[in-house]
Order: C-alpha cells, then structure tokens, then sequence
C-alpha cells in the first residue's frame, strides 16, 4: 500500500492541498510498517487543477492524508482510486503511523484545522473552493 501526504518544509502536512511544496510518498508493507519513502514534487498550480492525481495513482497510491482540501480535488484523488482522509496536521510520518494503527478517521470536512481528533459528535459540511 502506498499513502501520499501533501507537506511543507520540515515533513510537515501542508493545509492546503492546492499550495503544498511536495507530496510525500509512504510505501508501507503488510505488516503496516513503513518501507520505503520518497519526495514527489508538486506540480505548479491548483490541486484540483493539476495531474498529481494520476501521477500518484500511477505510482500506486491508495490514500492521501490532508489538512485542508477543496471538493474538486477529492473527486479528482477518488475517481483515480484513491481515498482522502481530511483533517491531518502534524508531522507526516507521525500522521501516517496513526493512521496506520487506526486513530485517524476522515474528519469529514474540507477547511477546518485541528479537529480530526474531536469530529466524531459534529459534522461540517462546509467546503471551500477556488475557480
């Protein structure tokens, strides 16, 4: 399985999808162990608007873990195959070893920061978009 998470300098999640610097790449093994990660560089432009989607998905990418990400950018990473978890911030690699024993949960909302651990009782649906 291999998971994609947007990131800033210092392996940290970027909250927005569209304007991260890199995505990072986490091949992780049947033993949901961390195998192998590498830097993909992000094209320039909007998320929704650029190919990232099909160059991950060709890499073999299943899962993404965001901060903030808009509806059209969903829809592109899930009609490649792929499943976006919402409402990570963090450290990456930290992120993805908790999604990987079961804590993190999609928050169900778009923009809203720091609130994946406390969005089982509410849900937002808003959504924030860019054309």
């Amino acid at each position: 399985m291999k998971i994609a998470v947007p990131v800033s300098s210092e392996n940290t999640i970027d909250g927005h999808f569209g304007h991260c610097e890199s995505y990072k790449v986490f091949t992780v093994t049947e033993k949901k162990e961390i195998s192998d990660v590498k830097n993909v560089q992000s094209p320039q432009g909007c998320g929704c608007k650029s190919d990232i989607a099909s160059v991950l998905a060709a890499d073999g990418v299943t899962v993404m873990l965001a901060g903030g990400i808009g509806g059209g950018a969903i829809n592109v990473l899930n009609s490649n195959g792929i499943e976006v978890v919402r409402g990570c911030s963090g450290n990456a690699t930290e992120v993805v070893k908790a999604f990987l024993s079961g804590q993190i949960n999609d928050s169900g909302s778009s923009c809203s920061q720091h609130e994946a651990h406390h969005a089982h009782g509410h849900s937002h649906d808003h959504q924030c978009s860019h054309n």
